[in-house]
């Protein structure tokens, strides 16, 4: 079979072809082949960070179309601009230019800074450095294979990276290999979603087994992905060994999306989207002008005022008379009551402002604010609600678990603490063991299976204090799968949020439960379990495994496992405890006192 060619070092592009990055983003976007170690023939973006406004040739002329948008702008302009005229002009030209490029020149030297703040910011991001995996042609012996340090705005589709602890993700990536130990690696991904909590991500099972990242080089092997895509949570995508006639299908997990940091060990991944294309910047909207409601009050006071020296000049008219030029003596009028509208009005605002943004950055109360736009700092003070989510922002996302119902006993953790002290044992070390005590019974076998099913359902590591999964609108946050080699029956388990598996469960106990350890301020898991026969998981196998390859995967994966899930058993009901962070409650009762109204649904 012909082999891939391999990852050579990437030419130096010339600098107008770097200059050329806008032209992608009018490009229809496709869905694409990368073979492992190669570099595609089809040209994507660059991954060039970019969130300024302005260029050298647009700063000026968009600037200014900003600001005479405005009303009260463009009437200083007009009264300036009336002084040219011999017949009206009625002072000096400095008495009406000098003002108004002075306020000009404020609001240009403003937006130049934030501008150049910007500019800044992208080019700390677009400088960090990377290591690239590519071959060294001067070597001679197997696998000529050396990391080089590129900036991230040098790195390209197909492109194999390292990553370490503590790195952000500069671009869209699949990841292909870990140094952990449990083959796992954790995200944070507070800059992209807002959640503070890790995220799991597992690499290519085709990968991961390989013994260094020195064998990624060796393998022919083609990744498949889905044209770019603005929805975070989902991907689809296939990796195919041509070498071994492997095929695997790709998932959310598999991913590290650009701006995620990550929280453990090396990650090593293959990008697959660049700059434009990064689900982090089609999330973003184009950097705009923005304009802050005392600038348009003020800019509807400007009308009124305008409207008055009309009616004022036109009285003054009529009064008159309208013999002779009575237009010219109008607009000499309009002009003489021009002083109406204050231009240092202006002035006061825009300095106003940019002592506000620079006493806002050099409180040390709140050291580390950054603020990234000075148009509109007096808005923090019309703010009326304050949404945010509940778990791992308002909570400290530390699930302690609290109750454990099985139906016919309930456990909490006073009952746990006397069976573990009692002399006698009481939780059973088998399935065949029973357990009474103070009056509480259960069946052993069910309470063997609930324990196993909480042990096998989870993320946990004995490494790192992982959150646990329990989101309210989890469908199933874990399904595992166990085997009885006596029997050869085949027992899997499920882990989810009650609102989901009630809804495949016969039970009268369950829904007064949840609502009974809802009212307690619990949050609350189901575990059930079905039994298979060897037939019926092999059937099962085979249509999960074409159904996790299909390009439809997710409607073709869901009706699959509704099968499966047909006829569960209900197991437990358990209730965690996920408390306020500190601080909290005094918070909240400062931003009611502040006159900011909290969203009761999203806080309770």
């Amino acid at each position: 079979m012909e082999t891939t060619p391999l990852l050579t070092r990437p030419k130096k592009k010339s600098l107008w072809s770097r200059l050329q990055f806008w032209r992608f983003r009018k490009k229809k976007l496709s869905s694409r082949a990368i073979y492992l170690g190669q570099l595609p023939d089809e040209e994507f973006p660059p991954n060039y960070v970019c969130n300024q406004k302005y260029n050298i040739l647009t700063f000026l002329p968009l600037v200014l179309f900003e600001q005479f948008r405005f009303f009260l702008n463009l009437y200083f302009l007009v009264m300036a601009l009336s002084q040219f005229i011999p017949s009206i002009r009625i002072g000096y030209l400095y008495t009406y230019w000098g003002p108004l490029c002075f306020v000009l020149a404020v609001t240009l030297f403003r937006e130049a800074v934030d501008d150049f703040r910007r500019y800044r910011r992208d080019r700390e991001v677009n400088r960090q450095r990377y290591e690239r995996i590519v071959l060294d042609n001067s070597a001679s012996d197997y696998r000529p294979f050396i990391t080089e340090q590129v900036a991230s705005s040098e790195l390209r589709v197909g492109d194999i990276v390292m990553l370490h602890k503590g790195q952000r993700v500069p671009a869209d990536m699949i990841l292909l290999r870990t140094n952990e130990t449990m083959g796992t690696v954790f995200i944070r991904t507070d800059q992209l979603d807002g959640e503070i909590d890790w995220k799991l991500r597992i690499p290519l099972r085709s990968t991961q087994k390989l013994p260094t990242d020195a064998h990624l080089l060796d393998i022919n092997a083609q990744i498949f992905v889905e044209k770019p895509e603005k929805d975070i949570h989902s991907f689809i995508g296939t990796c195919t060994r041509l070498d071994e006639g492997e095929t695997d299908s790709l998932h959310i997990e598999n991913t590290l999306w650009s701006g995620c940091v990550v929280a453990s060990g090396q990650a090593t991944g293959l990008v697959i989207y660049t700059g434009s294309e990064t689900r982090s910047v089609m999330n973003n909207a184009t950097p705009r002008s923005k304009v802050g409601r005392l600038d348009l009050q003020v800019n509807d006071l400007t009308k009124l005022l305008f409207v008055a020296t009309i009616v004022i000049s036109m009285l003054l008219i009529i009064l008159k008379g309208f013999a002779g030029p009575w237009y010219g003596f109008l607009f000499r009028f309009v002009l003489l009551f021009s002083y109406i509208i204050p231009i240092s009005l202006r002035v006061n605002l825009d300095m106003g402002k940019a002592f506000y943004s620079w006493t806002i950055q050099r409180d040390k109360k709140i050291e580390g604010t950054v603020m990234r736009s000075t148009t509109i700092p007096e808005e923090l003070g019309r703010i009326q609600y304050v949404l945010a989510d509940k778990t791992g922002t308002l909570t400290k996302n530390e699930m302690v678990f609290q109750k454990l119902h099985l139906g016919n006993a309930l456990f909490d953790k006073n009952n746990f603490y006397e069976y573990v002290t009692n002399d006698t044992p009481s939780l059973p070390t088998s399935p065949t063991t029973s357990i009474i005590g103070d009056g509480l019974a259960a069946s052993p076998k069910q309470v063997w299976e609930t324990v196993l099913a909480i042990a096998l359902c989870h993320n946990v590591t004995p490494v790192y204090d992982v959150p646990s999964d329990s989101q309210a609108d989890e469908a199933q946050s874990g399904k595992k799968w166990k085997k009885e080699e006596n029997t050869g029956v085949i027992t899997y388990y499920v882990k989810g949020a009650d609102v989901a598996l009630s809804k495949l469960l016969d039970s009268q106990w369950l829904s007064p439960e949840c609502k009974k350890l809802a009212a307690d301020g619990l949050r609350t898991l189901v575990m059930a379990k079905r039994t298979l026969t060897k037939e019926e998981y092999l059937q099962f196998e085979t249509e999960y495994k074409e159904a996790r390859l299909n390009a439809n995967r997710s409607e073709h994966t869901s009706a699959v496992l509704a099968k499966i899930q047909r006829g569960m058993t209900l197991l437990a009901l358990t209730g965690v405890e996920d408390r306020l962070a500190d601080d909290v409650p005094r918070t909240l009762a400062m931003l009611k006192a502040a006159g900011i109204k909290p969203s009761q649904e999203k806080f309770l």
